[in-house]
């Protein structure tokens, strides 16, 4: 087994083994990851690898808008702005427009840092027997 197929593998393994709040974790943490390849590749003129990573990017928040809890308060308008980010995404796609693309990018690591924030006080809270 080569190294790429190793890293796949125990990507795999992370990946099936997680607990939910870990994979919404790595999900915003793909979806940066491809606005980011996304916009570089837009630097480079590479407009099909563009295209690709901003596809991808638009699946994430495709994949959190229907698995939305909305029977939550704060669901209405995190959909809101879950709807944003895909619009700004797709209107950098369309455009090759930085500006949207980097927009998204701003949200979704304002989210993930929310996220991340969210599960380090779980944990505390758990640990002290809240």
């Amino acid at each position: 087994m080569n190294a790429k197929n190793t890293a796949n593998a125990y990507k795999r393994q992370q990946i099936m083994s997680a607990p939910p709040e870990e994979l919404t974790l790595m999900l915003y943490n793909g979806a940066i990851r491809f606005v980011t390849e996304s916009i570089l590749a837009i630097e480079k003129k590479d407009i099909e690898k563009a295209h690709t990573a901003n596809i991808k990017a638009q699946n994430i928040v495709r994949e959190f808008m229907v698995t939305m809890d909305m029977k939550q308060p704060i669901s209405q308008p995190w959909r809101q702005i879950d709807e944003y980010i895909l619009h700004c995404l797709i209107q950098g796609n369309m455009k090759k427009d930085k500006v949207q693309l980097e927009e998204a990018k701003r949200l979704l690591v304002e989210f993930r840092d929310a996220w991340f924030q969210a599960m380090k006080q779980v944990r505390m809270d758990k640990a002290v027997g809240k």
